[in-house]
């Protein structure tokens, strides 16, 4: 027998539980620069130092004081349904991210998924990851945003988004190691919303000013992954599962 796959082993070989310092002229710094909005909390993990060098809203979002809030624990506090996909998808943005060399701040991505607040609690999230600072072709660290977000209605299929100077191809990326998880991008998503409403796949890839074969990659995968067999069977697929509103 296979042994089980090891979800988020690459990111977890990267981070520490070694939370901020709030006194640091660093997270001062931070605390004057960075932009926090009402239930939303934010990190900044430097890998250069193993550590959190900046958290702010935490305590808010899901009940761990500032200094207490690790990466360690922010990874760890996904609730288990969500979790084997949310650590495979650090894992392969993270390697995408950094065999990168050039404009590597412009890189990101997002995923909408449920954490474990600290009394037990599950807490709706749009969290975006992304990196904060680089140098020489090699990040230096990364920062995360987790906004709770109590509108999300969840289905059985992850949601998510790549964002970067080479989105199509870092999207495509995922897609592939992603396959076998019940999830979508949003490029699958918007050639789906449209298919929805009674385009052809030729007026699709109009609309998007792509090929045609590009839509046949984004929309026929979907059939083996979410287990349909025509394409009103996945429209209908996808507004029972909420990912079309």
């Amino acid at each position: 027998m296979q042994p089980a796959p090891e979800y988020g082993k690459f990111s977890r070989s990267l981070i520490t539980a070694v939370p901020a310092d709030p006194s640091s002229m660093e997270a001062a710094f931070f605390r004057q620069t960075i932009p926090r909005f009402p239930d939303e909390a934010v990190y900044i993990y430097s890998f250069r130092e193993s550590q959190m060098i900046y958290a702010a809203g935490w305590e808010e979002v899901l009940g761990y004081k500032d200094d207490e809030i690790s990466m360690l624990t922010i990874v760890n506090s996904s609730a288990p349904i969500f979790a084997p996909f949310s650590n495979e998808l650090n894992d392969k943005a993270l390697q995408f991210i950094i065999s990168k060399r050039e404009e590597l701040e412009k890189y990101s991505f997002t995923i909408e998924l449920k954490k474990i607040h600290k009394n037990g609690s599950e807490v709706p999230i749009v969290a975006r990851v992304g990196v904060h600072d680089a140098e020489n072709g090699k990040v230096i660290s990364i920062k995360g945003s987790f906004q709770v977000n109590r509108s999300i209605h969840f289905g059985k299929v992850m949601r998510y988004a790549a964002y970067g100077p080479e989105k199509e191809f870092f999207e495509e990326e995922l897609n592939k190691s992603l396959f076998y998880h019940l999830a979508i991008s949003n490029k699958e998503k918007e050639a789906l919303a449209l298919a929805a409403r009674g385009y052809s796949f030729k007026e699709i890839a109009d609309r998007l000013k792509v090929s045609i074969s590009a839509i046949d990659k984004r929309i026929i995968p979907m059939y083996k992954r979410f287990n349909v067999n025509s394409l009103a069977h996945l429209v209908g697929f996808a507004y029972e599962n909420h990912i079309l509103p």
